[in-house]
């Protein structure tokens, strides 16, 4: 028994027991002038099960098939209607003309073709109604009395490890010679000093031990001293309890929706999800969500993991990055982006499936190493990390960010959780190859604290290929090369992102659906381990994503899948050319980055990123860090 929760199906707790059969006499007719492929390949699977089949030939008015029902007396009689026009008053007409000659209670009655869909079946006074996504299997179920599910995926799924087999091996020992370099002197720095986001980090970490083992005195005590070490609207949050502009606790009765919808989706198993999404079972799709509001976002990860997602990334609020301290409980926020504490990651976490892979980003501001601390105490199975992007295109102080980025590093490498360092900084201009040399120096560091990274090439109508023309012809060929040229230089994991063919969708759903599709195509075809993707309206929505534009994007994706199967999208010889130029750029990065003496010293210098390229050294954090004593 299927229903709905909150607009996303699941099983019910009533199920149909298996009534074994034996052979059926099963009638059945195309109400369409030629249309009669899908009752052909059903009529071969029930003729091979020993039922008696009657296919009767296209075209056929309405009366005659009754007439011929009547003749007949089948158990069963199957119609298909592929043609959508009129179909509702003809199948209306058809069903009158059964019960006008006492047929409609003497057999099963279904319906079936790409026009149909159950619900419009079930309104109509049908058995069944089996729309596009119907298999074989299906129909014969309803024949022979069996349970069915005629939008069932039917790929068992479990938990991909998206770094499982990589080396993290340099192919390209010369530029693997200074990664190494470069990364031991950040790692040599980063040691001998320490931030309020590293202290905070230390504390949360302490704080919530004593608060699980009843230690609240400890808790207390610790809060304190956590609150001293933030600043603004946070400090009044913990002194006076003064909720932060533009947020609100959520209710009682909404935290206790997420138990239920906890309950009903169970271990997955029995989710809703249509057959055409089997397809994405063997590639991890991620999507992003962040609506601001913590039950709004398990909504909307139930209807995402049904229509095929395998992972979904928490989408946090940009002042989160900008204050010094993150809130504690369960919280919505009016804006884009949902609030991160440990209460609003454990409640969205009962929406997430035990096949479901979970991001909580912690790349980019004030609050890194204790986003990290939380999204392993919420259970989370990846984060995000890169300061090189934090510190040139999203605002923080490179120095502090190094320093609290270090530190995130350790902490993942601890909790075992891998991470991608992504590289948006080219959305504000810096070059792919300054872009993959910082990406690279930050892998080779996170690797050396026995971490597990994952690149992430951002997959764009970038600045850089916009002003330099290099898309011009096509959007195939450069973000090839960056796949070819990264795969070439080291091995390790590619999950391009963030989302894949940013700047390239429009505000029309189609068209940005078809470039996301496009996009993640191209790419889980020259072997990355997952994309993430937009939603059709993402690209341009200033607020909460609508569920159906999720499903547009999930079921583009789907398609092109299914449409390439086994092939891919191949690149121009150009691409070759290009891969080559971005390897001579990274390396020469890499060598200024040695020159300038200090990783950090570069990042001030504009090597990974200048100003006249559009990257700016952010301030939040300037003057926080300290030597250890």
């Amino acid at each position: 028994m299927t229903e709905k929760v909150g607009g996303v199906p699941v099983q019910g707790d009533g199920s149909t027991s298996a009534r074994p059969c034996g052979p059926k006499k099963v009638m059945m007719v195309p109400l369409d002038p030629v249309h009669d492929v899908g009752l052909k390949l059903i009529r071969r699977a029930l003729s091979e099960r020993g039922h008696q089949v009657v296919l009767l030939p296209p075209d056929l008015p309405p009366e005659e098939v009754v007439q011929k029902a009547a003749e007949i007396r089948p158990d069963c009689l199957l119609v298909s209607r592929t043609i959508s026009y009129g179909t509702a008053e003809l199948l209306a007409r058809f069903l009158d003309l059964l019960d006008t000659a006492g047929l409609r209670d003497k057999m099963k009655v279904a319906v079936g073709g790409m026009s149909i869909r159950p619900e419009l079946a079930q309104e109509m006074g049908f058995d069944a109604g089996f729309g596009p996504d119907t298999t074989v299997d299906d129909a014969v179920a309803f024949v022979e009395n069996l349970e069915f599910q005629s939008t069932r995926a039917r790929r068992k799924l479990s938990k991909p490890d998206l770094t499982e087999g990589f080396s993290y091996r340099f192919k390209d020992e010369e530029i693997g010679r200074l990664c190494d370099e470069i990364a031991r002197e950040l790692l040599n720095w980063a040691k001998e000093r320490t931030s309020p986001g590293v202290l905070r980090a230390e504390i949360r970490e302490q704080m919530e031990k004593a608060r699980t083992e009843g230690r609240l005195a400890e808790v207390s005590r610790l809060r304190d001293e956590y609150a001293r070490l933030t600043g603004d609207e946070i400090l009044r949050f913990y002194r006076e309890g003064t909720p932060v502009s533009h947020t609100r606790p959520l209710t009682a009765s909404k935290a206790r929706t997420f138990f239920d919808l906890e309950k009903r989706a169970g271990d997955g198993e029995d989710l809703v999800r249509p057959a055409s999404a089997d397809v994405m079972a063997e590639r991890v799709v991620f999507v992003q969500y962040g609506t601001g509001c913590p039950l709004m976002d398990s909504y909307h990860i139930l209807l995402s993991q049904s229509w095929g997602a395998r992972g979904v990334v928490h989408f946090d609020p940009s002042w989160g990055a900008r204050q010094e301290g993150l809130l504690e409980g369960a919280w919505s926020h009016q804006h884009d982006g949902t609030v991160i504490t440990l209460e609003n990651l454990n409640l969205i976490k009962k929406s997430i499936l035990p096949w479901t892979l979970w991001q909580v980003r912690a790349h980019r501001g004030l609050n890194t190493p204790e986003t990290v601390v939380l999204a392993a105490l919420a259970g989370a199975d990846l984060t995000k990390v890169n300061m090189v992007y934090g510190s040139l295109a999203a605002g923080t102080d490179p120095e502090r960010l190094c320093v609290d980025g270090v530190k995130c590093l350790e902490l993942a490498a601890r909790f075992g959780l891998p991470y991608d360092v992504v590289t948006n900084e080219e959305l504000a201009g810096v070059p792919a190859a300054k872009a993959f040399a910082g990406m690279l120096v930050v892998m080779t560091a996170g690797v050396l604290l026995g971490g597990r990274p994952i690149l992430q090439p951002l997959f764009a109508h970038s600045p850089e290929a916009m002003i330099g023309g290099i898309m011009d012809e096509d959007y195939v060929d450069f973000n090839a090369a960056k796949m070819m040229v990264l795969a070439d230089i080291v091995d390790a994991p590619i999950w391009p992102g963030a989302p894949v063919g940013f700047l390239t969708q429009s505000q029309d759903r189609v068209q940005s659906s078809t470039m996301t599709a496009l996009h993640a195509a191209l790419a889980l075809g020259l072997g990355a381990r997952a994309v993430t993707i937009a939603s059709s309206d993402e690209a341009y929505a200033g607020g909460p994503i609508t569920g159906a534009s999720r499903v547009d994007s999930l079921k583009s994706v789907a398609a092109a899948l299914r449409f390439l199967g086994k092939t891919k999208i191949t690149p121009s010889p150009r691409a070759a050319s290009l891969g080559k130029k971005l390897r001579e750029d990274i390396l020469n990065t890499l060598k200024s980055a040695v020159a300038a003496g200090s990783f950090v010293g570069a990042l001030y210098a504009g090597v990974f990123g200048s100003r006249e390229d559009g990257a700016y050294p952010g301030r939040a954090g300037r003057g926080t860090v300290t030597k250890r004593s």
